[in-house]
C-alpha cells in the first residue's frame, strides 16, 4: 500500500513537470515557395498552437516563390498566437524575393553566417515595361537634369502599379516589426541584396546564429509583441519538435509542379479522346477523367494564363478532329502550332521552378504530331484498300443458286445463304452476280451459260 501511494504521488508530480517543459516547433522550407509550402506552413502553425509551443522556428532556403502563397503564409504569421522565427539556414542559404517578405513579417528574423536576403522585386514584371537608363553624372550646364530623371516614371502603368503595391506591403511589415523601412523599399524597387552581417548592422534582421540551438540561446529572455501583447520568450532547454511535411503537402508539391500538372492535363484529355473514339474501353475514360480533375485542381493554385490554356485546348481539339474529319493535315498542323504556343503561354510567371521546360513542350508536341501523322497515314492506306464488308463489298460478287423454297430463290454468296430476286429465269446451280441490295434480299442477274455449266460440273464433281 505505501508503495502504491508513492507511485501515485510521483505520477501527480510528473504531470506538472511535463506540462512545464517548453516546446519549440521546427519547420523546414527548402526550395521555391508555392501552394505546398503554404499548406505545410499553415498546418505546422496549427500543430504548434495545439502543443502550446513557445516558438516556431522556420529554417528557410528559398529563391522566392508565388505571390499568392507568400501572402497566405504571411497572413498565417500575423494571425498566429505562437511567435514565429524565420531563420535563413544553413550557411550559403538565401531568402530571396518572397523569402525577404517572410523575414520582415516574422516576429524574429535571423540568419546564419554567409547567407543573404533581398532581390524582392516582383518577378512577373521584372522584364517588362521600359528599362531605366543607367544613372549618369549630372551635367553642370543642366543642374536640374538629375532631379527630373528621378521624377520620371519607369516602366508601364501595370509594372508601376505592381511595384507600388509590393513596396507598400513590405513597408507595412517593416513598420509593424520595427525593422529598416528604407532598405525594404530599396529591395523591392532596385532588387538589392544584403549578406547577413550587413543586414544585422542596418536593422534588417534581429540576430545571427550558427544553428538552431544557438538561435534558441540568443532569443531566450527576449521580449516580443504577439498580436498586440508583450511576451517574454523562454527557450533555454526547450524541447525541439520537428514537423515534416505530411502526405497532403507532399502530394501538393508533386501535382502543383507545372510540368506534372501539364502532363496530367494531357493524359486526361487524350484519355477522354480515346474513350470517345472507342466507346466501351472504360479504362482510358476513367484514367483521363481522374488525371484531368487533378490537373484542374493544380492549375487553380498556379498562376495560369487562361489564353494559353484555351490555345492548348484548341490545339488538342484540332489534332483530335483530324481523326474524324478529312482535312489533309490542315487541322493537325494548325492544332500542333496552337498547342506549342499555348504550352509556352500557360504558366504566367518567370519564377524559377514554376515554368514548363522547353524540352518537355517540344517532346510532347513532337510526339503528338507524330502520332496524328501516323493516324493520317494509316487512314490514307485504309482508303486505298478494297472494301471487304458491307453493302459495297456485296455489289458485283458472284454466287450460286441453291434452291427454290416457299416461292423464293436462295443463293450462296460468300458462303452465306441469301434470298435473291431477279426478273430473269433462274434454276438450281446457276451462277449469278449481285447487282443490288434491298434490305436482306439480293438483286441478282444470271451469268453467261458457260459459267453456269462450269459451276454445275464442278458441283457434280464434288
Amino acid at each position: 500500500m505505501p508503495r502504491l501511494l508513492a507511485l501515485l504521488l510521483l505520477a501527480f508530480l510528473y504531470v506538472p513537470l511535463q506540462a512545464q517543459t517548453k516546446q519549440v516547433v521546427l519547420l523546414t522550407i527548402d526550395g521555391a515557395i508555392g501552394p505546398s509550402s503554404a499548406d505545410y506552413f499553415r498546418r505546422g502553425l496549427e500543430k504548434a498552437q495545439e502543443r502550446n509551443a513557445e516558438l516556431v522556428v522556420v529554417q528557410m532556403d528559398t529563391p522566392g516563390g508565388l505571390d499568392v502563397s507568400m501572402r497566405a503564409m504571411i497572413k498565417s504569421i500575423l494571425a498566429s498566437p505562437v511567435p514565429v522565427a524565420m531563420f535563413v539556414y544553413p550557411s550559403g542559404a538565401r531568402a530571396a524575393s518572397a523569402g525577404t517578405y517572410l523575414l520582415y513579417a516574422s516576429h524574429i528574423a535571423a540568419m546564419a553566417p554567409a547567407t543573404n536576403l533581398g532581390a524582392a522585386t516582383p518577378v512577373q514584371i521584372g522584364g517588362g515595361g521600359e528599362r531605366q537608363a543607367p544613372e549618369q553624372a549630372p551635367d553642370k550646364n543642366e543642374p536640374n537634369k538629375k532631379d527630373q530623371s528621378k521624377e520620371k516614371p519607369v516602366g508601364d502603368a501595370m509594372s508601376r502599379k505592381v511595384v507600388s503595391d509590393a513596396v507598400a506591403y513590405i513597408r507595412g511589415l517593416a513598420q509593424l516589426r520595427g525593422r529598416n523601412v528604407e532598405w525594404a523599399e530599396k529591395a523591392v524597387r532596385e532588387a538589392v541584396s544584403l549578406p547577413a552581417d550587413e543586414a544585422l548592422k542596418i536593422n534588417v534582421i534581429d540576430l545571427i546564429a550558427s544553428d538552431v540551438a544557438d538561435l534558441l540561446k540568443k532569443v531566450d529572455g527576449r521580449t516580443i509583441e504577439v498580436q498586440g501583447v508583450k511576451r517574454v520568450l523562454h527557450t533555454s532547454g526547450a524541447q525541439i519538435v520537428r514537423i515534416d511535411p505530411g502526405w497532403r503537402s507532399k502530394l501538393l508539391a508533386v501535382i502543383t509542379d507545372p510540368s506534372i500538372a501539364y502532363i496530367l492535363m494531357l493524359i486526361g484529355i487524350y484519355g477522354l479522346i480515346f474513350e470517345f473514339y472507342s466507346p466501351g474501353l472504360i479504362l482510358p475514360g476513367v484514367i483521363g477523367a481522374v488525371c484531368l480533375l487533378i490537373a484542374m485542381y493544380a492549375f487553380q493554385m498556379l498562376p495560369i494564363n487562361y489564353a494559353g490554356l484555351a490555345l492548348l485546348a484548341v490545339g488538342i481539339a484540332f489534332m483530335a478532329a483530324e481523326l474524324f474529319i478529312t482535312s489533309h493535315g490542315i487541322l493537325g498542323i494548325g492544332g500542333t502550332i496552337a498547342f506549342v504556343i499555348g504550352s509556352v503561354m500557360l504558366i504566367d510567371t518567370d519564377m524559377p521552378g514554376y515554368e514548363i521546360p522547353w524540352v518537355l513542350i517540344g517532346l510532347v508536341a513532337a510526339t503528338s504530331a507524330a502520332f496524328f501523322l501516323l493516324v493520317l497515314r494509316m487512314a490514307a492506306q485504309a482508303r486505298r484498300r478494297p472494301v471487304v464488308s458491307g453493302r459495297e463489298e456485296l455489289l458485283g460478287s458472284t454466287g450460286e443458286i441453291i434452291e427454290h423454297r416457299d416461292g423464293e430463290w436462295w443463293a450462296r454468296v460468300h458462303s452465306e445463304l441469301w434470298r435473291v430476286r431477279t426478273t430473269a429465269h433462274l434454276r438450281r446451280h446457276q451462277r449469278v452476280r449481285v447487282t443490288g441490295v434491298d434490305d436482306l434480299v439480293l438483286i441478282v442477274e444470271p451469268l453467261p451459260a458457260d459459267s453456269s455449266l462450269e459451276a454445275k460440273s464442278s458441283h457434280q464433281g464434288e
